[in-house]
Order: C-alpha cells, then sequence, then structure tokens
C-alpha cells in the first residue's frame, strides 16, 4: 500500500481504459478524496451493440464515486463545473480527450499525466505497441505535468523496464500499468510537498507514436526479420498483424499473435514457409517462426495446435 499523504489531497482522476485502473486504486488506498471520476462516454459494444461503460467508469461507479463522461472538455459550461471541484490536482491516465487550458489551469497544483514511454520518445497515442515496434529495449512511465502541447510537459519523474523478446504490446501494457500505479501517488506526494521539481523535456529524440492504422497490420514479409517480429509483437494482442495464406480452401487472413526470431537463413522468396514449423522467409535472408496464430472466428492457437488442425508444410506461401 502507498504512503498515505497528510493532509490527503483533493482530486479528479481522469482515464478511460484498463491500463488506468490500477493508478485510480492506488490513489484511493492512498487517501485521497476522490472528488469526481472523468472518462470516455459509454459506447455500443458486443454483439447486441449495448452502450458499454469504460474500465475506469464502470469501477468509479461501482465504489460509489461520481462520474462524468463529456463528450469534450470545450464548452465554457464544462471547463465551470470542473473548475467547481475546487481541485488540488487532477491525475490523468490514457483519457482520450483533449484538455484546454482553463482545465489545466483550474487545480491548485496542475493536471499530472502518466505516460507510457520516457520522454519526449514516443509523444501520442500509441506509445507501448511504438516502442516494441521500432525495436526499443527500453521503455517506462513518466509521471508529467501537463501543458498545452501534446506530451510536452516537464516530467516529475520516471521509472524504467527493459522491453525483452518475449514482450507483447499486452505484457508490456500490463507492466506498465503496474508500475504507474507505484508511480503515481509517489509522483503526486512530491509535487505536493515539493520535493519533486518538474524538469523540462528536451526535444532531441523526440519520436512521435501515430495511432495503430489499419496499413500497420499487414505483414511485409520482405522486411527483415527483426523487423516482422517486432511488428508481429507491438501489435499483440489486441489489433494484431496479419498476412495471408490458403489453407486449402482459398485465402484465409491469418492473424499472428507472437513470433520469435530464428537462427535459420534461407534465400527462399519472402514469405514462404522453410520448414513445417511455420518459419517463414523474410526479406533480408533471415526467418521468423510463428508461435501463436488465430483464424477468423476462430481462437487463438498455440504453433503446434494449429498445425493440429492445418496442413501448412514448407514451400507454402504466406502474402
Amino acid at each position: 500500500m502507498p504512503d498515505q499523504i497528510t493532509p490527503p489531497l483533493r482530486i479528479a482522476f481522469m482515464g478511460s481504459p484498463g491500463i488506468a485502473l490500477g493508478v485510480l486504486e492506488a490513489l484511493i488506498a492512498a487517501g485521497h478524496e476522490i472528488a469526481c471520476v472523468y472518462s470516455q462516454p459509454p459506447r455500443p459494444s458486443g454483439r447486441g451493440q449495448k452502450l458499454t461503460p469504460t474500465p475506469v467508469h464502470a469501477f468509479a461507479q461501482a465504489r460509489g464515486l461520481e462520474v462524468r463522461t463529456p463528450k469534450s472538455l470545450k464548452k465554457p459550461e464544462e471547463q465551470a463545473a470542473f473548475a467547481a471541484l475546487n481541485l488540488d490536482a487532477a491525475v490523468v491516465v490514457a483519457y482520450g480527450l483533449i484538455l484546454p487550458q482553463a482545465v489545466l489551469n483550474a487545480p491548485r497544483l496542475g493536471c499530472l499525466n502518466m505516460h507510457a514511454s520516457i520522454l519526449p520518445r514516443w509523444r501520442g497515442a500509441a506509445p507501448i505497441q511504438r516502442a516494441i515496434m521500432a525495436g526499443d529495449t527500453e521503455t517506462g512511465v513518466d509521471a508529467m505535468m501537463m501543458e498545452a502541447g501534446l506530451d510536452t510537459g516537464p516530467v516529475l519523474e520516471s521509472v524504467r523496464t527493459p522491453i525483452t523478446p518475449q514482450d507483447t504490446a499486452g505484457t508490456l501494457h500490463d507492466r506498465l500499468a503496474a508500475l504507474a500505479a507505484e508511480l503515481a501517488p509517489r509522483a503526486l506526494a512530491g509535487l505536493a510537498d515539493g520535493s519533486l521539481k518538474p524538469v523540462p523535456q528536451t526535444e532531441e529524440g523526440m519520436t512521435y507514436a501515430q495511432k495503430i492504422s489499419a496499413e500497420d497490420q499487414r505483414i511485409d514479409w520482405t522486411k527483415p526479420a527483426a523487423e516482422v517480429d517486432c511488428q508481429i509483437r507491438g501489435l499483440a494482442p489486441a489489433s494484431g498483424a496479419w498476412c495471408e495464406a490458403d489453407l486449402g480452401q482459398g485465402p484465409v487472413r491469418l492473424k499472428v499473435l507472437f513470433s520469435e526470431l530464428t537462427d535459420l537463413w534461407n534465400p527462399a522468396p519472402p514469405g514462404t514457409l522453410i520448414d513445417d514449423r511455420l518459419a517463414v522467409a523474410c526479406g533480408d535472408g533471415r526467418a521468423v517462426r510463428l508461435m501463436r496464430l488465430q483464424k477468423p472466428g476462430g481462437k487463438a492457437l498455440e504453433a503446434r495446435d494449429f498445425l493440429a488442425g492445418n496442413h501448412l508444410p514448407a514451400g507454402k506461401i504466406f502474402s
């Protein structure tokens, strides 16, 4: 349990997806007064397209906290309602809405954002996926004071973690969520008592983590094997990289959810299976072994189980 701050702070929590839940729980455990929770509006989901609240919204509602779900914070009435909370601080984790200057200025100590990268690398929407896709060997979480620019504010404190060849966006997401939950109460305490001072970011090394697009998802086997492996792991499991293969009745789109680099070298054309265990030739002569796959409408299967039901001999072409 995080150390409690005396006196506790009156804060708003602003977040939407599951990665934000641990931070909210940690702030509650630290004894802070959660004046209000802001989250994205409920959206249609599932087969029945029923309006479904975000994970943060559902959790906060179950805890009896006030929840607000405005579509925008640009309207004067929304900004006035936020200011009327008389906050010491706001803590923001993957909220998904732009905070206008009037909102940023309202809390006494400002707005603290928990961002899933080591800034200025990977400002923007998809820092976890982009870090793996780029082959980064390290990432982390920054506690950053928010300002008008996109993830440009000064940083209070950072924690780091390695990115391993076994990491996917899913495993790294979970690890960063746990680190953010540890960091947030400590950074908030340091902000409140003045023991942590915001350090301006440098522009050197800045990169932008663009939102994942459909173009990012199709595997291009002409790329080097290391790039293909990073693409597959960086998009798993949520969106998923994909390719096509003929499994006997025409091309089928296969989602690839995990892969490994191999030591195999083969001059076969890119996309060619070079053995009977799903090693696929890439553009640099090396190969990537597909370890977890999913057919449309099917379950994700480990390679051994997938091969038990699908004949994919050496020489087969993936496109």
